[in-house]
C-alpha cells in the first residue's frame, strides 16, 4: 500500500493489506485515481482503493462493512453520470488481464480491462467479443448493464454470452456464480449492474468473425428528414443480421474531428454486417440512393477495427447522456424527432442524436432468464451533449427533456441502465427495469447487499427501505 504511513484515521489500518493504492482527498495520485472517462462526474470520495485484483476488493470490501461506508467501483468511467461524494470508490483500472481459451471459445476478463484488451487477444485466433461502439469501455461494467452491442441485432445481447462470474458481496464472500452455481446471483447481474457485488471477472463466449462490413453513410444535415425516412422503411425489410443507426451529429470545429466532418451538421446511417461483404452493399443501395453521400467509409475490416464504425470520442470529456427505448417509428414519431432535433431547429445544443435498430437476436428471450428489459423494443433514442460551461449544460438538459417527451408516445416507458444518463430518484431509476424486475431485484438487493452499501448511482434499494 503506497499511503499507509500517511493515514491517520484508525479505522484505515484494515486497509493496509491492499497491495494497490489506498488515498485520501488532496493526497498525491488521489486526483488521477478517482478521474473517469465522463469528466462531468467529479468524484470526491473519502477514500479511493486502486485495486490489483479480487483479494484488494475483497479487502476493500470487509472494510466498508465493517464500518458502515458506501461503496463505488469504477473501471474506465465511460459510465460515470453520477458524482461519488464520501464513501469508498474501488478503482478496478489495474485489473486487465484476460485469458482466451481457443478451443472453447472463451475469454476470462478481469474487472478493469477494456474491450479493447479482450478483441486484442481474441483476434489472433480469429475471435471477437460482443462489444459496444466504444472498445475503450470497461467489459464488465458494460456487460452488466446488458451490454448493447454494435453487432447485438445479429448475436443479442453481452450478457447473452455471459458464462460466470466471479463477484466479491458486500459482506467480503468471493464467489463464482453460473446458471447453476448461486444461479439467483447470475440473474441479477446480467442486467442488473452493480447493485449485488462487484465482479472481479468474468467467462464469456466469443464469437468466430474476424471481418466485418462496417462504416458510416453520411448526408449533409439538410437531408436528415429523407435519409430518416428512407432507412426507418429499410430497417423493416433487412435481414436480422443487419444492423444499423441514424445519427445526427453536430460537430465542433476542433482538430481532433476530421475534414470534412469537422464543424458540420450531418446525418449519418452506420452498419455492421457480419455476412458476405457483397450482399451486404447490394442491401445498402435504397440507404445510398436516399440523399445525397457526402462521406462514405462502408469497408470490409477487421473485427478490432470495430471504433472506425461510430467514431466515437476517444478523449475524456464532460458529457450528458440519456435513451428511452421505443416500439416503433411512425410517421408521426419522425415528425416528432424532427421537430425537436431537425435541421429547423439549428441552436440545438445535443452534439449526437441516435436511433439505433433494435430487434432480431436483441428480441430473442435470454438462454438463461436475465434482467435486461430491452427485448419489446425495436428502437433504441439517444441523446449526447457536451457540457462545456454552465448555459450549456441547462440547454443540453432542457433539449433533452424535450426530446424525450416528444417522443413518449412511442416508447416502452423504459430506458437501458448503460446509456441511462443520471440516475434520479428511484422511481427514475426503476425505469430501467420492469416493475416485476425491479421488485425481484430489490429482493435480491435485500439478499445479497441489506444494508445498501452498493448505493451509489444506477442502484434499487433493498426492499422495506
Amino acid at each position: 500500500m503506497t499511503a499507509a504511513h500517511h493515514l491517520n484515521t484508525p479505522d484505515l489500518f484494515a486497509l493496509s493489506e491492499i497491495h494497490g493504492p489506498v488515498l485520501r482527498p488532496g493526497e498525491d495520485g488521489y486526483a488521477e485515481e478517482v478521474t473517469g472517462f465522463n469528466l462531468a462526474a467529479l468524484h470526491t470520495p473519502d477514500v479511493v482503493v486502486g485495486a490489483t485484483g479480487a483479494d484488494d476488493i475483497v479487502t476493500a470490501l470487509r472494510w466498508a462493512s465493517a464500518t458502515g461506508t458506501p461503496v463505488a467501483v469504477q473501471s474506465t468511467g465511460h459510465g460515470a453520470n453520477f458524482p461519488i461524494d464520501h464513501g469508498l470508490l474501488i478503482s478496478t483500472a489495474r485489473m486487465t488481464d484476460v485469458r482466451i481459451d481457443p478451443q472453447e471459445r472463451l475469454a476470462t476478463v478481469a474487472a478493469g480491462a477494456k474491450w479493447r484488451h479482450v478483441l486484442d487477444a481474441a483476434a489472433p485466433h480469429g475471435l471477437a467479443a460482443l462489444c459496444g461502439t466504444s472498445t475503450d469501455a470497461g467489459a464488465v461494467g458494460y456487460t452488466l448493464g446488458g451490454g448493447l452491442p454494435v453487432m447485438g441485432r445479429a448475436y443479442g445481447y453481452a450478457t447473452d454470452l455471459v458464462r460466470s462470474f466471479q463477484v466479491a458481496t458486500p459482506d467480503g464472500a468471493l464467489q463464482e456464480c453460473d446458471a447453476a452455481q448461486e444461479p439467483e446471483l447470475f440473474w441479477a447481474l446480467r442486467g442488473g449492474k452493480g447493485n449485488v457485488g462487484i465482479v472481479t471477472s468474468m467467462t464469456c463466449e466469443l464469437l468466430p468473425l474476424p471481418t466485418i462490413l462496417g462504416g458510416g453513410i453520411y448526408s449533409p444535415g439538410e437531408h436528415t428528414e429523407a435519409l430518416l425516412r428512407a432507412w426507418t422503411d429499410w430497417t423493416r425489410t433487412v435481414p436480422d443480421e443487419m444492423c444499423s443507426a441514424f445519427t445526427l451529429l453536430r460537430l465542433p470545429p476542433i482538430p481532433e474531428i476530421p475534414e470534412p466532418l469537422r464543424g458540420g451538421f450531418w446525418a449519418r446511417v452506420a452498419i455492421a454486417w457480419p455476412g458476405d461483404p457483397a450482399e451486404g452493399e447490394r442491401l445498402l443501395a435504397p440507404i445510398r440512393e436516399a440523399a445525397p453521400v457526402a462521406v462514405d467509409t462502408i469497408e470490409d475490416m477487421p473485427y478490432t477495427a470495430l471504433d472506425r464504425i461510430h467514431m466515437e470520442p476517444q478523449d475524456p470529456l464532460p458529457a450528458r447522456e440519456s435513451c428511452s427505448l421505443l416500439r416503433d417509428l411512425p410517421p408521426e414519431a419522425i415528425a416528432a424527432f424532427l421537430s425537436q432535433v431537425g435541421p429547423e431547429v439549428p441552436d440545438c445544443p445535443l452534439l449526437l442524436v441516435e436511433i439505433r435498430h433494435m430487434g432480431g437476436a436483441l428480441s430473442r428471450p435470454a438462454r438463461q432468464e436475465d434482467a435486461i428489459c430491452a427485448r419489446d423494443a425495436n428502437y433504441l433514442l439517444e441523446a449526447m451533449g457536451v457540457l462545456a460551461a454552465p448555459p450549456a449544460a441547462e440547454a443540453i438538459e432542457q433539449a433533452t427533456t424535450a426530446l424525450h417527451t416528444a417522443m413518449s408516445p412511442y416508447g416502452t416507458g423504459r430506458t437501458m441502465i448503460n446509456i441511462h444518463g443520471t440516475p434520479g430518484d428511484e422511481s427514475d431509476r426503476a425505469r430501467a427495469w420492469t416493475p416485476e424486475v425491479y421488485a425481484r431485484l430489490r429482493k435480491d438487493k435485500s439478499t445479497y447487499d441489506p444494508a445498501n452499501l452498493l448505493r451509489f448511482g444506477h442502484t434499487a434499494s433493498p426492499s422495506g427501505v
